[in-house]
């Protein structure tokens, strides 16, 4: 019940503080979106508070069972399948994308500003004149979604939503059983994994592609596991044609291979078969063409907070002070660094935790994640849904859900970059949800204190 109250706050918060289409936007200043954007993270805190309180009952003498846990997770998404788009603006994106493969426009070479039109409005500035950076897969179920809804905003933003929670379903059912096949507690798997903040945030109210690309690479490792291992490779290329970072769980399917005794040369070729063949047939029926390949390199957004991206731009700041002309390398030469460490990385993972491959691709998709050019919170939840899965211990899991908890709080609802003013607001939520928190904690525990005097 606390986990449904923080999504119906997160869902009323985000009529008037989400990320409205543009004729809907309220000023950030006006007392609506004020109210709005304390009501949001009001509701975060509560559905994190509720989530930690679980995590507490799967350690106690009577854990929930898996199949509780996905009721559970029905009823804390169910406020969110009719809330405005939150956290991101980009299932506008996706949606003016898959009009502009519908309208046969080349995706990879222009930005949504080709298409015009009120869908093309809503997407942020920054991206209107940026080739897409996803997989034909994605793209031709947007195309579909696209010729279906017939443009229509609405319909078009609930079947983007839709699309995403078939990916939170694929995630779900593939949980217990991938933790099974690792040795670890189906129920973890489906607390850290499934219920996560971020899944409810981002995968379900965001409706980001991402879903379906862990959905995808999910179910392909039960596929492998199940000795199905050209299945499994098919699924994986599936997924990896939605976003690319899926691309790695190849790794994993070759290893599994290998495992059920068939040679290592079997195993690749296989593989590559199987992804080869995938792929062309992909490509054609989305008949968006390679391009995909040269879109990989899509310019991130010049303020994003990845790692290296904070490092180039202090270090740019720094020789512009110095008077130097290498300033407007420093970005470029830190992104290149961010992908010499990634690789290094893959390695010692791959060499060290080769006969535990799920967990292997867990962290090499956090490292993709962490040292990349950028990064976005959900971002986190490549590695985060696998390492659920399969983590070696309990501390593993603790911090991966310390972390979860602060990325939880590091977005504003509108997807939009927040001011002195949003802030003070945003954390004035927080701290009302911790005060009603713990009045609600020492009123329970008053009725115990009274019968023990």
């Amino acid at each position: 019940m606390l986990g449904l109250a923080g999504t119906a706050f997160l869902a009323l918060g985000g009529e008037t503080a989400g990320a409205l289409p543009v004729r809907e936007l309220l000023s950030p200043s006006s007392a609506g979106a004020a109210l709005g954007l304390v009501g949001v993270y009001f509701g975060v805190v509560l559905l994190i508070a509720a989530w930690a309180l679980l995590g507490r009952l799967l350690r106690g003498p009577e854990p929930p069972t898996p199949r509780s846990l996905l009721l559970v997770l029905a009823v804390w998404a169910a406020p969110l399948l009719l809330a405005p788009p939150l956290f991101s603006r980009d299932v506008y994106s996706y949606l003016a994308q898959g009009a502009m493969v519908d309208a046969q426009i080349d995706v990879y070479t222009h930005g949504p500003s080709r298409l015009g039109g009120p869908l093309a409005e809503e997407v942020s500035p920054v991206w209107q004149h940026t080739a897409a950076p996803y997989g034909p897969v994605f793209l031709a179920a947007a195309s579909a979604l696209s010729g279906l809804t017939r443009g229509e905003l609405p319909a078009g933003l609930m079947g983007m939503r839709l699309l995403a929670l078939l990916g939170v379903a694929l995630m779900a059912a593939a949980l217990p059983r991938l933790a099974r096949h690792n040795g670890a507690d189906p129920a973890a798997a489906l607390w850290l994994g499934a219920l996560n903040p971020l899944v409810l945030l981002h995968l379900v109210a965001g409706a980001h592609n991402d879903a379906m690309m862990l959905g995808l690479l999910g179910v392909g490792l039960v596929a492998a596991l199940g000795r199905w291992p050209v299945l499994g490779a098919v699924l994986v290329t599936l997924a990896a044609l939605v976003k690319a970072p899926a691309v790695l769980g190849l790794a994993a399917i070759v290893v599994l291979q290998i495992r059920a005794g068939r040679s290592a040369v079997r195993a690749v070729l296989t593989t590559a078969a199987a992804s080869a063949a995938t792929t062309v047939a992909a490509t054609a029926v989305a008949g968006t063409g390679y391009g995909w390949i040269a879109a990989l390199n899509t310019p991130v957004s010049p303020h994003n907070w990845a790692l290296t991206s904070l490092l180039g731009r202090a270090t740019g700041a720094l020789l512009e002070r110095l008077g130097s002309d290498l300033a407007p390398l420093a970005v470029p030469v830190w992104h290149t660094i961010g992908l010499v460490i990634t690789a290094a990385a893959l390695l010692v993972i791959w060499v060290r935790l080769r006969p535990r491959p799920v967990y292997a691709l867990g962290l090499s998709l956090a490292a993709v994640a962490a040292f990349g050019p950028a990064i976005r919170p959900w971002y986190a939840l490549w590695g985060l849904f696998l390492i659920a899965a399969a983590a070696p211990n309990t501390s593993v899991r603790h911090r991966v859900a310390a972390v979860t908890c602060v990325l939880a709080l590091g977005v504003l609802p509108s997807g939009g970059p927040a001011d002195l003013g949003q802030l003070v607001l945003a954390v004035s939520g927080g701290v009302l949800a911790v005060v009603v928190l713990w009045q609600a904690h020492q009123a329970a525990q008053a009725p115990v204190l009274g019968r023990t005097a």
